[in-house]
């Protein structure tokens, strides 16, 4: 074989370098996941220019990016604004979320494949290592990571599917628990509540799992909006009244959370 006729190797092809726009994309989308801007909150580009050292070209193609993911919305002549959550909303992500969770447990727990419960394993374990980070970016990311990681152990690609395709959605909620919970709890007991979920899956004990999973912290925030809030609707004000009773009967018997 001939110099010329041999192939190439793709170890040494050399990647071409993220764009300006797609670093802003980027670090746009981490601030509206990580909470730091919040549904509602002015995306204003003149402060994003200086703070993320970028030209208004990346930053705008950068916000036209963030709006066809539903993470921002652009109004003519008045701007930008993170994407607001309705109470509906929320009822729709979260409720799905939940059954989707569920519908893993049953399936998954006992687990059958040392490989789906070493990912686990590996989630958390980069869980707890993003609780110790100054500041704690990572933690709504990794929290993600080790849900995700529960849903794989059902071996069950579309399901997976499904729930990924929540991703930007959930991570927005579950930001929204993180600030509700902050005054109670570091990002270190963030990740210490996840510990009985993977003590569980170890064990193998499915019933216990369902339980702990439904009611392990993360619904704080939803405890906080109220039945006469803008963008309810009859079905999201019958799902809060019976998250609230759930609650209350989960916090009567397994104690204060």
């Amino acid at each position: 074989m001939t110099a010329a006729s041999e192939p190439v190797s793709s170890a040494r092809r050399i990647e071409a370098p993220p764009s300006m726009s797609a670093l802003a994309a980027e670090a746009l989308r981490q601030m509206v996941l990580s909470g730091e801007l919040r549904p509602g909150d002015r995306v204003i580009e003149n402060r994003l220019t200086e703070e993320l050292g970028v030209s208004r070209p990346p930053l705008r193609e950068a916000m036209r990016v963030l709006e066809q993911e539903g993470l921002i919305v652009q109004t003519p002549r008045k701007g930008a604004v993170v994407a607001p959550v309705t109470p509906h909303d929320i009822y729709e992500i979260v409720s799905l979320r939940e059954e989707i969770e569920q519908i893993a447990v049953r399936l998954g727990v006992p687990v059958r494949s040392g490989e789906r419960l070493d990912r686990l394993r590996q989630a958390f374990a980069e869980l707890e290592a993003a609780a110790e980070e100054a500041g704690a970016p990572r933690v709504v990311e990794c929290s993600f990571a080790f849900h995700l990681a529960i849903v794989g152990l059902a071996g069950h690609r579309r399901l997976e599917d499904v729930y990924r395709s929540l991703s930007l959605q959930m991570r927005m909620c579950m930001a929204m628990n993180r600030r509700a919970r902050a005054p109670i709890e570091t990002a270190r007991q963030d990740a210490a509540r996840h510990r009985p979920l993977m003590d569980l899956v170890e064990a193998g004990d499915a019933e216990a799992m369902a339980h702990t999973l439904a009611h392990h912290g993360q619904r704080t925030y939803l405890l906080s909006i109220a039945d006469d809030a803008e963008g309810h609707s009859p079905e999201s004000r019958a799902w809060f009244a019976r998250i609230r009773r759930e609650e209350e009967e989960a916090m009567r018997h397994d104690g204060h959370r």
